[in-house]
């Protein structure tokens, strides 16, 4: 049976824009549909837009998700800066903040900053409910429990309850959902290259190395959410030199941004992060140039086997390195033109990321958007509504 949440699904995907529409998809009457329309109004999530150009008779009335009903909050945090923003409930970006912090410092001393600001930019939107936040971090995280279960490059977050600690912190952070950095790096371009290419393989190149998957148009984690941990592959070529995980010859000592970085600093230039060394490779910089092209030829070895195994349309790369797209990426696919299938790369592109800097502030967004304007969500939602458990007196979706 097609329920007051499907009818939001067709509305907010575009695929509906009228009550004749829904009726026409969805096969409903137009009294069933006027009845659902009128619950997912009464708890504003739609609203009639402009009258439809008319095709004989009465113009229909248009129907828009009201994306003003509730915001969310996106959280993506890094090993030595986080950003946080505000989205409304088209995934449009309202406000958005950084937060330093010392590298690889533990979450009782980063959790509090970003929770503080959380709660300034969405008090920057009053009125307008937090229906969920998406938080990122590097490595493996559970996403049933919302926790980090295997993050190198951040000691000491392993088994932290986010959402509880965001509660803690003082924010009502709503649902509370995690994943994994390069994940949402792929979830945001959903709303970019994904639109047109439904297999892509997106690549995070910053201090550490990731690979997100869209398969079928579907993000793919894996099983423990460990799919895409590109950057612990082993390789002949680091044999013996020892990673941030603890282990030996991973790829990530020779190609991650922080290898990078050590290296800069050991020839006694003063680089601090791969920020750092993107900007003097975009200055002309021609060491910063070679240590970046090398890295990206390193990475595709290793990425070829990703590319032959996948078969992907294209490759986005993203990330920090990702800036310095021509330089580093020629590396990528110098190195993934020679290694991968003839038939794996005839038609592979390799793509920018869609969002740049914002990607993984937008894939969060996604993420909750995705949960809590999900058919069985919103039907959740208006149960509750119907039993008193919401209060709109404050606002169109609070619950009291």
């Amino acid at each position: 049976m097609t329920s007051a949440g499907d009818l939001l699904q067709l509305v907010r995907s575009g695929a509906a824009g009228s009550r004749s529409d829904l009726a026409r998809i969805t096969g409903l009457s137009r009294t069933a549909v006027v009845s659902r329309l009128a619950a997912l109004e009464e708890i504003g999530l739609v609203r009639l837009g402009r009258d439809l150009a008319s095709t004989g008779g009465r113009p229909a009335s248009g129907l828009v998700l009201d994306v003003d009903a509730g915001i969310v909050l996106a959280a993506a945090i890094g090993r030595s800066r986080s950003q946080v923003a505000v989205f409304d409930l088209a995934g449009t970006e309202l406000t958005r903040e950084s937060v330093e912090h010392e590298v690889g410092a533990p979450p009782g001393a980063v959790l509090p900053s970003v929770a503080e600001h959380l709660a300034r930019v969405a008090a920057e939107r009053p009125g307008r409910p937090v229906l969920g936040t998406g938080v990122s971090l590097p490595g493996t995280v559970d996403p049933v429990r919302g926790v980090s279960i295997d993050s190198p490059a951040m000691p000491g977050w392993d088994g932290v309850d986010l959402g509880a600690a965001l509660v803690a912190a003082g924010i009502d952070p709503g649902t509370v959902l995690v994943a994994n950095d390069a994940d949402v790096l792929a979830r945001s371009e959903r709303q970019g290259h994904a639109a047109t290419h439904q297999d892509l393989v997106v690549v995070k190149a910053s201090t550490g190395l990731g690979l997100g998957i869209i398969a079928d148009s579907r993000v793919v984690a894996g099983h423990l959410g460990a799919a895409g941990e590109i950057g612990h592959t082993k390789v002949d070529a680091a044999a013996g030199r020892t990673c941030r995980c603890g282990d030996v010859g991973c790829l990530e000592t020779i190609a991650a941004g922080w290898a990078l970085v050590a290296e800069m600093r050991e020839a006694g230039r003063p680089v601090e992060h791969v920020r750092d060394l993107v900007a003097l490779a975009a200055g002309g910089d021609a060491e910063a140039k070679q240590l970046l092209r090398e890295a990206g030829r390193r990475l595709g070895e290793v990425l070829a086997v990703a590319v032959n195994v996948l078969n992907p349309e294209a490759v986005v790369v993203g990330g920090d390195m990702g800036a310095a797209f021509d330089v580093y990426t020629a590396g990528l696919r110098e190195t993934v033109y020679a290694r991968a299938a003839t038939i794996a790369v005839r038609d592979l592109r390799f793509l920018p990321s869609t969002f740049g800097d914002r990607a993984g502030l937008v894939g969060c967004a996604s993420l909750v958007l995705d949960e809590v304007l999900s058919p069985e969500a919103v039907d959740a939602r208006l149960l509750a509504a119907r039993r008193g458990e919401i209060d709109q007196t404050d606002g169109p979706i609070n619950r009291r």
